[in-house]
C-alpha cells in the first residue's frame, strides 16, 4: 500500500472532521456552519490512501511560545488522528514527521503538543515537560482573604483588553513556555469576543486608575453545592491586585462553593493559598520538541551574565537536517549553534527538549539516558543557561 500525503483540500475538510470527531468522541455534533480544516494559521495534513480515503491527519499551527524572555517560532501540533482500521501501520508517524519537515521549512524552530498518551510522540522525539492543570479550592477559603482598599475592581470593557494583553504578556516574558497571545491565530480575537467567550471578565484598578489585574472566569449551572466558578486566568501585577481577585472569588461561597482555578506550579496565588487547600481538578501534560537545533538556540533569550562554550553531539534520526556534532557558545543574552567541536556531550531528541525549556538538568537527563558525556564544568553551564521557571502552558489546543 502506498500513500500520499498533502494538505486536506477545502473539499476534503468534511473527511478531516470525519476521522478527527470519530477519534475524539465528537461524532454526534453536527459540523459547524464555516468550519474548516485548514484556515490562515492553521493547516491541516492528511495520509490518503490508494483509494483517496483520510486515514491520518495532524494539524499544524502557527505559534509562539515564550523562551528566556523571547518569542520562539513553534508548530503546535493538535488534531492528530489515525482511522481505526489503519492503526498499528506507521501511519501516525508518516503524517508528523511530515508535518515537522513542513514546520520547519515555514521557520517554526520548535514543536509542542498536548499528549493523551506520550508513547507515539516520545518514539518521534517529543518529551513531556510541563502540565496545564486547574485546581479547586473551596471559595469560603478564599473568602478569609481582605480585599485591598486601594485597589477598585469593576467588570472589563473592550477599551481594557489591550492592557489585559499587556500585562499577559509580562508574565508570559518572565516565564517558560507560555503562548504569545498574538499572531494570527489570535487575530480573530478582537476585544468584544474575548469578552463574549466568558460570562464574566473583572479588571482591578490601583488608585492612579491603571490596570493592574484581571480575572476571566465562568459561573457553572447551580447554587447548591454543585456550584462552581471557573477562572482561566488570574494575573495581578501587585500583590495588592491579586490578594483583591482572590477575594472577589471567595465572595461567591454561598452560591458557588468551588473555584477551579488554572495555576502554574510557581505563580503568585500560591503565595495566599495554602496547596492543601488545594486539590488538582485536572492535569493535561504537554511536550516539546526541537524542530531545528541552531534556529531554536538563536531564537531564545539567554542569561546576560552567562558566558562559556560546551561541545554538543545532536542524535535525531526524525530531524536528520540537524543532528551532528555543534560547538554551543552562550555570551552576553545571546547563544549559537556552530557546526564542529569534540561531540563530548550526546544528547538524545528528548534530552535536547527537556534540556532546552529547563526542565530536567543535565544530571537528570545523564540517569534517564537522554544525555551522555560531559563533566561538572559543562554540567554546571548546561544547567545555568536554562534554568528557570517551570515550563507552564495555560492554553490549550
Amino acid at each position: 500500500m502506498t500513500y500520499e500525503v498533502r494538505p486536506v483540500r477545502p473539499e476534503e475538510h468534511r473527511l478531516a472532521w470525519d476521522l478527527g470527531s470519530l477519534a475524539f468522541g465528537y461524532h454526534e455534533q453536527a459540523i459547524p456552519d464555516g468550519w474548516a480544516a485548514s484556515a490562515p494559521g492553521r493547516t491541516t495534513l492528511g495520509v490518503f490512501d490508494e483509494a483517496g480515503r483520510l486515514v491520518a491527519k495532524a494539524v499544524d499551527r502557527e505559534q509562539g511560545q515564550w523562551f528566556g524572555g523571547r518569542v520562539v517560532p513553534v508548530s503546535g501540533v493538535a488534531g492528530v488522528a489515525v482511522a481505526a482500521e489503519q492503526r498499528g501501520r506507521g501511519l501516525g508517524r508518516l503524517v508528523l514527521t511530515s508535518l515537522l519537515s513542513g514546520a520547519r521549512e515555514r521557520g517554526a524552530a520548535l514543536s509542542s503538543l498536548f499528549d493523551t498518551t506520550p508513547l507515539p510522540y516520545r518514539a518521534l522525539g517529543w518529551e513531556e515537560i510541563g502540565t496545564l492543570t486547574y485546581h479547586t479550592v473551596a471559595a469560603r477559603v478564599l473568602a478569609e482573604i481582605r480585599p485591598d482598599p486601594k485597589i477598585t475592581l469593576r467588570p472589563a470593557t473592550e477599551a481594557d483588553i489591550p492592557a489585559v494583553y499587556e500585562l499577559y504578556r509580562r508574565v508570559a516574558r518572565a516565564g517558560t513556555g507560555l503562548m504569545e497571545r498574538s499572531g494570527t491565530l489570535f487575530a480573530a480575537a478582537t476585544p468584544a469576543k474575548l469578552l463574549a467567550e466568558y460570562h464574566g471578565f473583572t479588571v482591578a484598578l490601583d488608585g492612579a486608575g491603571d490596570l493592574v489585574g484581571y480575572a476571566s472566569w465562568d459561573r457553572g449551572p447551580g447554587y447548591d453545592a454543585s456550584g462552581k466558578l471557573t477562572v482561566d486566568d488570574l494575573i495581578g501585577a501587585t500583590p495588592e491586585a491579586t490578594r483583591t481577585l482572590l477575594a472577589m472569588l471567595g465572595g461567591w461561597a454561598s452560591v458557588a462553593p468551588t473555584i477551579v482555578l488554572r495555576l502554574g506550579a510557581e505563580d503568585p496565588v500560591w503565595s495566599l493559598l495554602a496547596r492543601v487547600d488545594a486539590k488538582v481538578a485536572s492535569a493535561q501534560p504537554w511536550m516539546l520538541r526541537v524542530v531545528d537545533a541552531p534556529a531554536a538556540i538563536a531564537a531564545r533569550g539567554w542569561p546576560r551574565h552567562l558566558s562559556g562554550a560546551a561541545d554538543l553531539s545532536l542524535t535525531d534520526d526524525v530531524c536528520p537536517w540537524h543532528q551532528g556534532d555543534y560547538r554551543f557558545v552562550v555570551d552576553g543574552g545571546e547563544a549559537r549553534l556552530e557546526p564542529g567541536g569534540t561531540g563530548a556531550i550526546r544528547l538524545t531528541p528528548r534530552g535536547l527538549a527537556a534540556w532546552y525549556a529547563g526542565a530536567a538538568s543535565p544530571d537528570q537527563l545523564r540517569r534517564t539516558g537522554f544525555l551522555t558525556g560531559g563533566d561538572p564544568a559543562s554540567d554546571d553551564l548546561l544547567r545555568t543557561a536554562t534554568a528557570g521557571p517551570t515550563p507552564t502552558l495555560h492554553d490549550y489546543f
